[in-house]
Formats: structure tokens, sequence, C-alpha cells
């Protein structure tokens, strides 16, 4: 099966399973693991923040990020599509009290006369006052796309003086950083806290880190810990993030390349399925209507697995392992399957 689901379906490769295998361990809870603590200088530094925080997933990341500025009954404003709104299981709101508004952008970018019209610091005591706003970067949902490093300046800008805080969801913040050249340090010099996936695009087994001011990730550690994500020697899986930051950072190119085959064989065969220049990743975004599960079954059967994201919406995902090849052929096999239904 060519799965392209998802990119958080890779598995370790052999190097990065010896390099976790040899990873010296302590206990994480104490503090004790310098493995863990490696990684969670090394991503701070990267990103141009204080300091870093490793997590079980990004949507605890997510969590811990957005409850560093928000407190219950104070509101966050996302695009409508963000995974923070919508593929967290309203965690914000059941864990941290968070209310949400969100604007709408066909490519899930900032909008900032939108927000500009919604966010509202000091709110009064009848309405809920704005605390924080989350970008995502790159775009899951919308299809994988960069926020323009200009719409980001501007943003921080517009925020600058109110005391709302920004956060990135930066899950794939090293696909836009090869879609663009822009260093992954840039992008995040606008936000307060920034979280980062290691198990998606870089291809580690488990694992994000959350990055911001050294007292906001102290913080963030004690609410790590009261949720139950408090690990021990953790430092086996932080090994595999230090892999995958020494290792799998250039080649995402490949998997750009990879998606845009993908999308044009498909257009080739349903031009309306799909517009290979909207595909800026390593994402692609289908749009076959009403038989969406359908095409998903078929798609299985023939060998490729795929993923039903929205109304009619198709989602597929190269990553680590799929190859120039698998891509081929998922592409001829997909662009069978549009060319034979019923027009």
């Amino acid at each position: 099966m060519i799965d392209l689901r998802s990119d958080t379906v890779t598995r370790p490769t052999s190097a990065m399973l010896a390099a976790m295998a040899a990873a010296d361990t302590g206990d994480d809870v104490y503090g004790e693991d310098p493995t863990v603590n490696a990684l969670e200088e090394r991503v701070a530094d990267l990103l141009g923040h204080q300091a870093g925080l490793f997590t079980v997933t990004g949507s605890l990341a997510n969590v811990l990020g957005v409850g560093a500025w928000v407190r219950p009954g104070q509101e966050l404003l996302c695009e409508a599509r963000a995974h923070v709104a919508r593929a967290e299981l309203g965690a914000h709101a059941a864990v941290r009290g968070v209310t949400t508004r969100t604007w709408w952008d066909v490519r899930g970018r900032v909008d900032l006369e939108a927000i500009r019209w919604m966010m509202a610091p000091d709110a009064g005591p009848y309405l809920v006052s704005t605390a924080a706003i989350t970008v995502e970067n790159t775009h899951n949902f919308a299809g994988g796309t960069v926020q323009p490093w200009e719409d980001l300046q501007a943003l921080r800008t517009a925020v600058d003086g109110t005391g709302i805080r920004l956060h990135m969801d930066g899950a794939r913040i090293w696909n836009a950083q090869a879609a663009t050249g822009v260093d992954v340090a840039d992008y995040a010099t606008f936000f307060d806290s920034v979280s980062v996936c290691l198990s998606k695009g870089l291809g580690a087994p488990v694992g994000s880190v959350l990055v911001g001011p050294a007292d906001a990730i102290a913080e963030a550690r004690v609410w790590r810990k009261r949720l139950g994500g408090g690990w021990r020697q953790a430092g086996v899986l932080a090994a595999a993030g230090l892999y995958a930051l020494g290792h799998h950072v250039e080649r995402l190119a490949e998997d750009h390349v990879n998606a845009r085959t993908i999308a044009d064989l498909i257009a080739a065969a349903d031009a309306s399925v799909v517009d290979p220049d909207a595909v800026e990743t390593n994402i692609v975004l289908l749009d076959v209507g009403d038989r969406a599960e359908r095409f998903v079954a078929e798609a299985r059967a023939a060998g490729v697995l795929t993923g039903v994201v929205g109304p009619g919406v198709v989602r597929l995902i190269t990553h680590l392992d799929v190859s120039a090849a698998d891509a081929r052929k998922a592409g001829e096999i997909l662009a069978t399957i549009l060319h034979a239904r019923p027009k």
C-alpha cells in the first residue's frame, strides 16, 4: 500500500533506530534526561526562542502554548480550518476554558482586515476579550499553504501594544522553509510561542516541541505534568527528533516535488479536481464532490490510502516513506479512478 493519509505514518529509518538505541537517558520529569534537554535546547535555538518543552503530540504543545497566553473565559482568534479549532477535539475549551472565534480565508492565510475587526483586547465586563491569535504554518486543511512572511510581519505590527499574544502552530514549519527558503527562525521571530512537530515531515516516530519565553515554558512544563504528559526516560524518543533535525530537513523538498507529481497526473485526468499550481508543499487536496467516500474506498482497493478531510475533499500527503516512484504510481492509480468515473 502507498499510504498518503498523513505524514504522521512514517516509520523510523534504521539509522534513526540506531540513534534511539544509543541515546543517553534519565528521568525527564526530574529534568535529568540529557537527550531531551539537548533536543529542547536545539529547537529553541533554531527558532530563536529562550526555552523549549518536549511533548508527546502537537496537540498537547498547542494546548500548552495557547494556555500560556489565554486564561479561562478569554478568547483565541484563528482561521476557521485551523488545527487548534478543528482537530484537537475541543481541548482548548474543555481543558483550559478558552473561547475561540475564527476568520475564513480560502487559502487558510492571515486576513489582517478581519483580524483587526475581530480583536478586542479589552472588551469590558460584558464581552469576551481577545488574549491571543494563532496562525498555522503550513496550513494543513487549506492544502499545505505557506503563510507569507510579510503577512506575519504585518500581524505582529497590528498586535504590538495591544497585549494580544501570537502563537504559531508550526507543525510543518520546516515544509514552509523548504518551499520558500525563509528560515524557520525568521517565521518564528514574530510569535510569542511556537509549536513544531517532529513526527510529520521530519519522520520521527513521536513528539513535538513548544518554544517560547523561559517563564512561559516553565509554566507549560507544570501543565504538561498536570495533564498527564510528563514522561521518564524519553531520551530514546528525543534522539529520534535530534536525528531527524540533522538528517531529514533538506529532503523535505523531495516530498514537495512528489506532491506536485501526483497533482499533475490527477489534473491531466480531471482538471476540475485539483489545481497543481495550488500545491505549495507536501499536501494535495482533491475536490471530488459527493463521491469522496467512494473514491477513498476505490483508491484503497487499488493500493493507495487516502482520507476525507471535509465535504467532498480528499487529502493526500507525501512523506519520507513515499518515493518518487510511489508518487508516480499513486498519481496514475488515482487518475485512472477519476478518469473512469461517470461524467
